[in-house]
């Protein structure tokens, strides 16, 4: 992911404007444009700033076998030549218009975003409609940009938790593309070309595939316009390859050997898909857990009654083709197993009676109220949530319709799905030094790096 700044000055204004809080009354607004290009926005005239997110699904699940980390490579391109513009001169003209520019991927979309002065908006959408239609894709930058992924790679390697995180997503999703690492592999970057490139370019950035969130100074015809120049010439439909839905596979233990202070503790239970009518219930369930931090079961029991952590967490991990409910922790390797006894004993306890009216009142509040600080908190926040929702199929009313769907939900509700998540074997992977085979799970060796566990959309 590349970003681009104009000057100082100019950089002195983005950081100030970025951090500027949303305003208290925020308005969606839905916008077509004549060539049918959707866009959800929310206009903001209090800072002079126009800032556009958009995602097309695909990512790098989409990467063919054998050329791995082609969506990664693809997203550090798109400011390095576009159009007739080579990857000097492309730059200087994204800085003379006062913008920034930045792509990313995951394993379920590719996503892209500008930044801009209002009173600059033609040449900075003009230099995105180049970037999104027409990135050029020259031998050179793909040299230089393949270089740098190798050589983080390459970096990456040296630590033991990235062996482990490979080690996690391949015991988890086995052959399933979500087992493989976003940044690829040396072979799969050196088997890339520009011709695959330009083809994985093609089959991905499509109009039905895409996602658009806007904000700040620029009105809805002023937007439909942009948005027709931007998007509105691209094909209709993507071409992406099927990726099968899979549940990750559980009950399995996974040690990994290597001499560090500390043992990392991870384990997976089962999920729950963000549009199943269980969902919210798992999710104030998740946060009673390890998700409220301070305020969970598990960092009371884990932390503040024993002191066997800084820290530990659960979360809800939903992807578009699995689901899983991750806990992570890591605690002195002499304390390991005293540690994992301690979460299974929390985890056996939710799963068995529930939590109390207390925890769920609780949890409801704090659900409701932080949504809005940590979703509206700039105006990048916003974009990022108006493209996010849309990502996962959401109404444009849901934030407002939130916190009734939250405050619907039971206590017997929550110990329902405490009984459906948590009553499972989880696969539990442990990272640290040998301990004896009655506490910890057989060891093994170190693995060969293998891909990362998916994080949450």
């Amino acid at each position: 992911m590349a970003v681009r700044f104009v000057s100082a000055l100019a950089v002195a204004l983005l950081t100030l404007l970025a951090i500027v809080p949303a305003q208290a009354e925020v308005v969606f607004q839905d916008v077509t444009s004549p060539k049918g290009i959707h866009a959800w926005l929310v206009e903001d005239y209090s800072v002079p700033l126009v800032t556009i997110r958009f995602s097309f699904a695909g990512g790098t699940s989409q990467d063919p076998v054998g050329k791995e980390g082609l969506a990664n490579l693809m997203t550090s391109l798109f400011d390095e030549g576009a159009g007739e513009l080579d990857s000097d001169t492309f730059q200087i003209k994204l800085d003379d218009a006062g913008a920034e520019m930045s792509f990313s991927a995951d394993l379920d979309g590719v996503y892209g975003s500008m930044r801009m002065l209002a009173d600059q908006q033609p040449e900075a959408f003009g230099l995105l409609k180049m970037s999104v239609q027409n990135p050029r894709f020259d031998q050179n930058p793909i040299d230089r940009m393949r270089s740098q992924i190798v050589s983080g790679i390459l970096a990456s390697a040296q630590r033991p938790e990235t062996a482990a995180d490979q080690q996690w997503a391949k015991t988890l999703y086995g052959d399933h593309p979500y087992s493989r690492t976003s940044e690829g592999t040396i072979p799969g970057l050196a088997a890339v070309t520009a011709e695959d490139l330009r083809a994985f370019h093609k089959a991905m950035f499509a109009r039905a595939n895409l996602h658009i969130g806007v904000v700040g100074a620029i009105d809805a015809e002023t937007l439909k316009a942009r948005l027709d120049e931007v998007f509105g010439d691209l094909p209709a439909g993507p071409a992406l390859t099927p990726v099968a839905d899979m549940v990750p596979k559980l009950g399995q233990d996974i040690a990994i050997t290597y001499n560090l202070p500390q043992t990392t503790i991870y384990m997976a239970y089962p999920g729950v898909r963000r549009d199943d009518a269980d969902f919210f219930a798992a999710y104030v369930m998740n946060y009673i857990l390890g998700g409220g931090d301070f305020s969970s079961r598990l960092f009371a029991e884990v932390r503040e009654k024993r002191g066997l952590t800084y820290g530990i967490s659960s979360s809800l991990q939903n992807a578009d083709h699995a689901d899983s409910l991750v806990i992570g922790t890591s605690t002195r390797a002499d304390r390991a197993s005293e540690t994992l006894k301690v979460i299974e004993d929390v985890i056996a306890r939710l799963a068995k009676d529930g939590p109390t009216e207390a925890e769920l009142a609780s949890a409801k509040k704090y659900i409701i109220g932080s949504y809005a600080i940590n979703s509206m908190s700039s105006s990048v926040a916003i974009a990022n949530t108006l493209v996010g929702l849309q990502d996962v199929d959401l109404p444009i009313d849901y934030m407002a319709r939130r916190p009734a769907l939250i405050n619907a939900v039971t206590l017997e509700q929550v110990k329902a799905a405490a009984v459906k998540l948590l009553s499972v074997k989880p696969t539990i992977l442990l990272l640290g030094p040998a301990a004896t085979p009655a506490d910890t799970p057989a060891a093994q060796p170190a693995p060969a790096p293998m891909p990362e566990a998916p994080a949450q959309p």
